[in-house]
C-alpha cells in the first residue's frame, strides 16, 4: 500500500483552497492535509514592514517538512523567500492564476484619475510594494496598515475603516469572495506591477524525497516556472524578501522572456522602472536589478 502524502498548509480559507486544489490534482485518496500555524498568522497587529526577518508565512511549514511531519508544502509562491533552505527544494510550480492586483473601493470614491479613486482617500494594505506604487501614482492618498485574511480585510472595508483596499485578484477569485457591493478596478500592469510570483503556487518537498517528487513533478507548468524564476531572480538581487517596495512581471513571447521591474520609495517621490529581454530567467533578473540599482533603487530596499 502506497503511503499518503501529508500536505502542510496554513489554516486560512485561501491557504486551504490552495492545499485542496493540489490535493484534488494529486488524488484525494493519496493525500492528507495538515494545518500549521505560522508566525505571520500569530502576529496580527504588526505591519509586515515592522516584523523582523523573512518567511513569516513559510518558516514553520518548512520546519515541518524537515522534521518529516509533512511531505509537501503548498505555498503562495510570492510569500516564499528566494534563499533555498538546506534540505528542501521546489518540486513543481503549477499553472499560474491571475497576477493582477485589485483596488476594491466604496462606490462614492470612484473618479476618472489614473487609479480611479478620488484624491486623499484612505487605502488599506500592509504591502510595501503596493504602498510605494500607490504613493508614486498619487501622493495625496493615505495608506494605512491592513492585516488579516481576505475575509477580514473585506470586513474592515465594509465597516468603513478604509475607503479602499488592495488585494490579489487570484485570491479573490479562488475563494469566490463576494465584492459585488464595491467598485472593483483591476490595476493594469502598465501602471502597477504585482509581487514576484503573484498568483503562482510553489510545491516544496524534502530534497531526497523521490517518492513525493515523482508524484508532484507532473503538476509543473514550464511556462509559469520560467516566468516566476525570472521574477524571483530579480527579487533575489535585492535581498530576497517578500516585503520590499519592489514589483516584477515576466511574460513569455515565443522562446524569449520579457521582464518588467519596478522599485519605488514609500513616500512616492522615487520610481525606477525598466524592462529587459532574454532567454535565461536567472540572468534576466540579475540584469534588471543591476539597471534599477544604477538608477538609485538600492537605497529604498
Amino acid at each position: 500500500m502506497e503511503r499518503k502524502i501529508k500536505i502542510g498548509t496554513r489554516g486560512s480559507e485561501l491557504a486551504l483552497w490552495q492545499a485542496n486544489y493540489i490535493a484534488d490534482l494529486i488524488g484525494r485518496d493519496r493525500v492528507e492535509i495538515v494545518i500549521i500555524k505560522t508566525e505571520g498568522d500569530k502576529i496580527q497587529n504588526v505591519s509586515f514592514n515592522k516584523m523582523e526577518g523573512k518567511g513569516f508565512f513559510t518558516k514553520e511549514i518548512e520546519e515541518a517538512l524537515l522534521d518529516n511531519s509533512i511531505d509537501l508544502a503548498v505555498h503562495s509562491l510570492k510569500d516564499l523567500p528566494t534563499e533555498e533552505v538546506k534540505g528542501l527544494k521546489l518540486a513543481a510550480i503549477p499553472v499560474r492564476g491571475d497576477f493582477h492586483d485589485l483596488l476594491i473601493m466604496h462606490r462614492d470614491c470612484l473618479d476618472n484619475s489614473a487609479l480611479g479613486i478620488k484624491s486623499g482617500k484612505k487605502i488599506g494594505t500592509s504591502s510595501m510594494r503596493r504602498l510605494a506604487q500607490l504613493k508614486a501614482i498619487d501622493q495625496s492618498l493615505i495608506i494605512e496598515p491592513l492585516r488579516g485574511n481576505v475575509n477580514t480585510r473585506l470586513r474592515k472595508l465594509k465597516e468603513g475603516l478604509y475607503d479602499a483596499i488592495v488585494m490579489a485578484k487570484a485570491g479573490v477569485e479562488r475563494i469566490n469572495l463576494d465584492v459585488s457591493e464595491f467598485y472593483v478596478r483591476e490595476l493594469p500592469e502598465e501602471l502597477f506591477l504585482p509581487a514576484p510570483a503573484q498568483g503562482a503556487l510553489g510545491l516544496q518537498i524534502r530534497y531526497d524525497d523521490t517518492y513525493t517528487e515523482k508524484i508532484v513533478e507532473k503538476l509543473n507548468d514550464p511556462v509559469t516556472e520560467k516566468a516566476v524564476k525570472a521574477e524571483r531572480s530579480f527579487l533575489k538581487y535585492f535581498g530576497g524578501g517578500c516585503h520590499v517596495p519592489l514589483g516584477a512581471l515576466a511574460r513569455l513571447h515565443g522562446d524569449a522572456i520579457i521582464l518588467d521591474g519596478v522599485v519605488a520609495s514609500p513616500e512616492g517621490n522615487f520610481v525606477a522602472r525598466s524592462r529587459v529581454y532574454g532567454k535565461r530567467p536567472e540572468s534576466l533578473g540579475e540584469e534588471l536589478a543591476r539597471i534599477l540599482k544604477a538608477k538609485g533603487a538600492d537605497k529604498y530596499i
